[in-house]
Order: C-alpha cells, then structure tokens, then sequence
C-alpha cells in the first residue's frame, strides 16, 4: 500500500520525532551530541527552518520546527541521513540507524506550540535521566542560559518563540521559566508518536489559552456577547486541544447548555 502524503500544517510548526532502529541507543558520547548540534545548523541554513525547541535523549531525538518552506521531508532526511553516515563511519556499521519513515504531528494551535516546548524540555525528567537545568542536549539551555551562547552557536530561534508566548515582551523569560517548570502528563502510545501529551487540561491552563487564542484579557466578557457571536467563540475555544465542555461553561460562567448548543451548531465560524 502507497505511503499517504504528508498532511501540511496550517501553521507551517511540526513535531518530529527521529528514534533509533529497535530503540537502540544513538548517542554514546558528548562528541555525537555534538555532531547532530552541527547537522542541525548546518541544514537550518540549506533549508531556512526555524527551530522552537529539541532535545536528544539516548536512542530518540524530538524537535518542534518551523517550515515555511514546505520542505519538512527533505529536512528531517538530510538531518537523519547525515548523522546516520557520521554514526556509522565511527563506530563500524552498516545498515539503517533510525526507525522506518520519521515521524510528524502538525502543531496548530498557541496551547499546542507551547505546550510542546515543555514537554519537549520535560524529557530528560520524565525518563529520570537528568533536571531540565543540568541536560546539555535539549534547547533549555539556549532559552535560560543565554550568555553561554554566541550566536554563532545558536540552533533555537528563542526570540520567535517568546513572541508567539509573550506578544507584549518577548524579553519575559522569566514567566517562561515558570511555564516550563509546571508539570505535565504523559501517556505511553502506539499511534504516530511514542509519545504523546494527554488531553487535559487545568482551569488554569483553559484561562491562558482561551486568551492567548482570543487575544483578549477578561475572558468573562464573552458572557455579555450575543448568542450568534458567542457561539462563534466557543467553536474556536473548543479546537484547543484538551479542553472539555464542562470548563468551558466553568471558566466562562456559563451554562453548560448554553456551551453543548453552540458545539451543535454548525458552520458557525
């Protein structure tokens, strides 16, 4: 059976995802970390990519990237190909050195953009293999640790993800921080990526996210708009991932009847 083309991302930002052929190990000393780093530069300036965040963990590699482009395919096998070469001239091998075809979710939404970046840095946590502080191999320290880093050394495009996180001061690193260091849930998976981020979500996070994609600060406004216009709203609120009936109604102060007759409505929007 033919592969299925890839579906594009109406942002143009996906997450990809590389892991090493039988989860075998990919990484055995700083110089390969190093190695992929370089590829990682090396194909942002071929193919004008940007990168939001990444981490290379053991025998799998996660990274959220920009392509305006349209060249995702071409990307992902230039870095893979690449560093395949490098590992196997090395270390004496021959054959693959990555999983069948890489793997790729487009990335549509603010809650999405950002919530991966926290995962994505989570990683090294989660597998107890280090604090997000003290992993060298991930994108963390090129957000926190900005002075370590030339910007001939640099792989993150940092500044484009702040925006996206913080339009009025792109400078506020330090409520990104907090962002960052919240906890998140992961599940185990057997569809399209080994991992994936459950779909729940804490009041909390519905309350940014509702703003962030609205790009209104008083989220209780809503209340006071009419029917038509309100359930316009509560059709683009319901496309954040992870967010359910229930909170809506609760964070709004609405009814949840009034929340279930909008998502009954169709071409609303």
């Amino acid at each position: 059976m033919p592969r299925q083309p890839r579906r594009k991302s109406h942002s143009n930002i996906y997450h990809c995802m590389l892991r090493g052929i039988n989860k075998q190990d990919i990484f055995f000393e700083d110089k390969d970390y190093l190695e992929f780093q370089d590829i990682i530069r090396k194909t942002k300036k071929k193919f004008l990519y940007q990168v939001y965040s990444y981490v290379l963990m053991p025998n799998h590699i996660h990274l959220e990237i920009k392509d305006e482009n349209h060249k995702l395919s071409q990307i992902i096998h230039s870095i893979g190909t690449s560093y395949a070469n490098y590992f196997n001239k090395k270390y004496k091998r021959v054959g693959h050195l990555f999983e069948n075809r890489f793997q790729s979710r487009n990335v549509e939404n603010v809650y999405y953009i950002l919530n991966l970046v926290r995962y994505i840095h989570q990683n090294p946590l989660k597998a107890k293999i280090s604090s997000m502080e003290e992993y060298k191999w991930s994108s963390y320290p090129e957000y926190f640790q900005k002075k370590n880093f030339e910007k001939a050394n640099k792989i993150v495009d940092t500044e484009k993800l702040l925006e996206i996180f913080s339009p009025e001061d792109k400078n506020n690193i330090e409520e990104f921080f907090e962002f960052n260091k919240k906890g998140i849930n992961f599940q185990e998976s057997t569809e399209l990526l080994e991992y994936e981020m459950k779909n729940k979500l804490t009041d909390e996070e519905v309350i940014y996210f509702i703003k962030k994609e609205l790009e209104i600060e008083n989220i209780q406004e809503i209340q006071r708009y009419n029917a038509i216009y309100r359930n316009k709203v509560i059709q683009k609120i319901r496309k954040i991932r992870g967010i359910t009936q229930q909170q809506i109604a609760r964070v709004l102060g609405i009814s949840i009847k009034t929340v279930q007759r909008a998502y009954k409505e169709k071409n609303v929007i």
